[in-house]
């Protein structure tokens, strides 16, 4: 679990930028929430953001998988991050961050130079288990990268890949478990091929 690191005091104050990753359904969200309260209890002043693509629950709250909640402020792109801090916060939040462009890393190092304490979540491959859009690049800035893993809804092993159970190619495809599940590497492996296969005879019968 992710503890707090103990900071040594600056002047000018300097902050820290911290990534949590992984599939979908493992606990990525829960884990955003679960550091927010904990800075709330610790007297600090959050602001949470979520991209306004990402309705899947509510069009304002952050909301996990288990319906745990929390208020956000949805934004189209990074930079209106910048623009909505009003100067007084001491952590800024951002979920799913995968879903914003890559100009997120500028923003957030900005903010951690600033002296922010910054926590984003986000997917960190694709359903094609491919690096998804802006998380390496938050991978190679952050200080403290967690990682967490799903459980295979086909065998029952740690999961790290989103398996898409539909027939869409789009890299971005908001979804549930109508249209996801978390697999094992040799399960995703598995599934993949059979999709492979099912679009060759496709093609032969046509």
């Amino acid at each position: 679990m992710f503890i707090e690191p103990k900071t040594i005091i600056h002047e000018p104050k300097v902050g820290w930028i911290e990534l949590i990753c992984g599939s979908m359904f493992s606990g990525k969200t829960e884990e955003l929430i679960r550091r927010v309260r904990r800075a709330v209890i610790a007297q600090r002043k959050v602001k949470i953001f979520k991209p306004k693509i990402d309705i899947r629950y509510h069009k304002i709250k952050v909301v996990s998988h288990n319906k745990n909640e929390i208020q956000s402020v949805p934004v189209a792109n990074p930079l209106e991050i910048l623009k909505l801090i009003e100067g007084e916060e001491d952590v800024i939040a951002i979920d799913e961050a995968q879903f914003f462009e890559n100009s997120l890393v500028d923003v957030v190092t900005e903010l951690a130079n600033d002296g922010y304490r910054v926590i984003l979540s986000g997917l960190d491959m694709d359903f094609e288990g491919k690096p998804f859009g802006v998380i390496p690049g938050l991978m190679g800035i952050a200080e403290y990268v967690t990682k967490l893993h799903a459980v295979c809804k086909r065998c029952g092993n740690i999961a790290s890949f989103s398996y898409r159970l539909t027939e869409s190619n789009k890299q971005v495809l908001l979804g549930e478990q109508e249209e996801y599940e978390a697999r094992c590497r040799r399960c995703f492996i598995i599934g993949m091929e059979e999709k492979r296969n099912k679009l060759t005879s496709q093609k032969i019968t046509f």
